[in-house]
C-alpha cells in the first residue's frame, strides 16, 4: 500500500465508485464524498493527500470547493474532471491551484498514473521543506521556516502561479537543486522537460553553444549541428546551477537573451524565440561580486526576481532532530532495516557538530550509521569517526567558571573522556579535508594544489573518510 489517502468528490455514484475502485487497486486508501460541502467535511476530519474533484456538482461547484480546499491546506493537492467540452472550467481551476486535470470520459489507468504523478511532486516539496527555504516576496514578506509544513506548501502554492525567475542561494549541500526540481514539478510547466546545466563544469569556449546550440561548421571540431539547452527546454524549465561562475562575456549573452526572449545558435542567423523559465542557483556572494566587477547588477536583478535563501544547517540547529527522524524513516524504507529513532548521546553529537556539508552531509552521516548499527536505534558508536570523537569543551576555562570538578581552569572533555590526539588529528582533517572540497566545487586537482596536500594523499584521505568528492560539485 502506498500509504497515501485520496478523496473521490462526483455527484455520479457509478463514476464515483469505479474511480474509487480503480484507485483502491492501484494501492491507495480511498474515500468518496458526493459533492462539494461533504468532500470539505471530511477534508476537516481526516488527513487527505489528495483530491480527485469534479467540477460541475450541485450544492458547491468544484472550482468554489477547490478554494476552499486551498484555503483549508495548501498542502492537499487537487486534480479536477471536467466534461471536454469544457476544458475553460479546468484552465480555471489550474490558476487557482489546481495541480491538473482529467477531461470526461476518464480512463481507469490514466487517473491512477497521473495521482502517482501529483503525489511524486508533493513528495518533492515535502523533502524540500527539509531544506528549509526562506522566500522574499515583492512585498518583503519572509515566508517559511523550516518544520512548518503549511508554510513551504504555501512557498510552492505562491511560486506556482507566476511565471518569473526564481534564484536560489545556498551553500552546498543545502538542497538549491531540489528546491529547482520542486517548483518545476509543481509549476504550470510540470509536464514539460527540465533541463540542468552546471555552468562550473563547462569550459567558456563551448558553454555558448551548450546554451544556445551551433550550427555544423560553426567552430572547429562542430561536425552536425546540434541544439542548445534553451531550445531543448523549450515550454519547460532552465536550471543553471551556479551561475556565479560564469564569465562576464556569457553573462551578457545570457541577459541579452533574457530581455529579448530571443537567441541564435552559434554560426547561424536564424532567430529562435524563447519560452523558457528560468531557475537560477549559487553559493556564491553575488553581491560582492558585483562590487568586484564580476558579476553584472543587471543580470543580478534580471535573475533575483524571487529569491529564495537556503540557510546552512549550522544556522538551524533545532531542526536537526527532524531531519534526523526524515532519514531514519527513508533509510528504514530504502534498506528494508528496521529503525526506531536514535538515542540522545548520539543525536547530542550530532547538535554539536558544525556540519560544514550541511544536509547532504547530514544524509550521508545517517545513513553511515544506518548501516553499521545493530540494535534499532541509532547509537553514538555507529557514528562517523569524526563524530564519536569527544570534543574541548573549552580550550581555556575562565576562572569564575572553575568548580570543584576542575578547580585548576584547565581544559577538559565533555563526558570526561581522556585526551586523544588521533581522534582530534582526524576530526580536523576530515573537516579541512571537506572545507578545501566546497571552496573548490569538489574538483580534486584544484583542491589539492591549493590546500597543498598531494594528490595521491588527498584520494587516501577521501576513501579513508568515506568523502566522495561528487557531492560537493552541486
Amino acid at each position: 500500500m502506498s500509504g497515501y489517502r485520496i478523496m473521490v468528490v462526483e455527484d455520479d455514484i457509478e463514476l464515483r465508485s469505479t474511480l474509487a475502485e480503480a484507485l483502491s487497486q492501484g494501492g491507495f486508501d480511498v474515500v468518496e464524498a458526493e459533492n462539494g460541502i461533504k468532500a470539505l467535511e471530511k477534508i476537516r476530519t481526516a488527513q487527505i493527500d489528495l483530491a480527485l474533484l469534479d467540477v460541475n456538482m450541485p450544492e458547491m461547484n468544484g472550482l468554489d470547493c477547490l478554494t476552499e480546499i486551498k484555503n483549508y491546506d495548501p498542502s492537499i493537492i487537487v486534480i479536477v474532471m471536467t466534461a471536454y467540452s469544457a476544458i475553460e472550467d479546468a484552465v480555471r481551476a489550474i490558476k487557482a491551484g489546481a495541480y491538473n486535470y482529467l477531461a470526461k470520459p476518464i480512463k481507469h489507468q490514466a487517473v491512477v498514473e497521473m495521482v502517482q504523478r501529483a503525489l511524486d511532486a508533493q513528495a518533492m516539496i515535502r523533502t524540500m521543506a527539509y531544506s528549509a527555504p526562506i522566500v522574499t516576496l515583492e512585498n518583503g514578506e519572509f515566508v517559511g521556516h523550516s518544520g512548518e509544513m503549511k508554510k513551504i506548501f504555501n512557498i510552492i502554492y505562491k511560486l506556482a502561479k507566476v511565471d518569473t525567475s526564481v534564484l536560489i542561494r545556498g551553500e552546498s549541500g543545502t538542497g538549491k537543486e531540489l528546491v529547482a526540481r520542486a517548483l518545476h514539478y509543481n509549476s504550470s510547466r510540470k509536464d514539460e522537460k527540465l533541463i540542468s546545466i552546471n555552468c562550473s563544469a563547462i569550459s567558456e569556449t563551448l558553454f555558448e553553444s551548450e546554451l544556445f546550440g551551433h550550427e555544423r561548421g560553426a567552430f572547429t571540431g562542430a561536425e552536425q549541428r546540434q541544439i542548445g539547452r534553451f531550445q531543448y527546454a523549450e515550454g519547460g524549465t532552465l536550471f543553471l546551477d551556479e551561475i556565479g561562475d560564469l564569465s562576464l562575456a556569457m553573462q551578457v549573452k545570457l541577459l541579452r537573451v533574457l530581455q529579448e526572449r530571443k537567441f541564435s545558435p552559434v554560426g547561424s542567423n536564424r532567430v529562435i524565440d524563447m519560452n523558457v523559465r528560468i531557475i537560477a542557483a549559487t553559493n556564491r556572494n553575488l553581491e560582492e561580486m558585483i562590487q568586484k566587477g564580476t558579476f553584472r547588477e543587471d543580470l543580478f536583478y534580471r535573475l533575483n526576481v524571487i529569491p529564495v535563501f537556503l540557510p546552512p544547517l549550522r544556522e538551524r540547529k533545532d531542526d536537526i532532530e527532524n531531519l534526523v527522524k526524515y532519514f531514519i524513516r527513508r533509510f528504514s524504507n530504502k534498506h528494508q532495516k528496521p529503525m526506531i529513532g536514535i538515542t540522545a548521546q548520539a543525536l547530542e553529537k550530532l547538535i554539536a557538530h558544525h556540519w560544514p556539508g550541511n544536509i547532504r552531509e547530514l544524509e550521508n552521516t545517517i545513513e553511515h550509521a544506518f548501516v553499521v548499527e545493530t540494535t534499532d536505534k541509532i547509537s553514538a558508536k555507529s557514528l562517523p569517526d569524526h563524530l564519536i570523537a569527544f570534543k574541548l569543551a573549552s580550550s581555556a576555562t575562565k576562572p569564575s567558571e572553575t568548580n570543584q570538578n576542575n578547580p585548576s581552569g584547565t581544559p577538559h572533555f565533555e563526558d570526561g573522556d581522556l585526551l586523544d590526539y588521533s581522534r582530534f588529528k582526524e576530526e580536523f582533517e576530515k573537516e579541512f579535508i571537506i572545507r578545501a572540497l566546497k571552496t573548490f566545487k569538489g574538483r580534486i586537482n584544484q583542491t589539492a594544489l591549493h590546500a597543498k596536500i598531494p594528490k595521491k594523499t588527498l584520494l587516501r584521505k577521501l576513501q579513508k573518510y568515506n568523502i566522495n568528492a561528487e557531492d560537493f560539485r552541486l
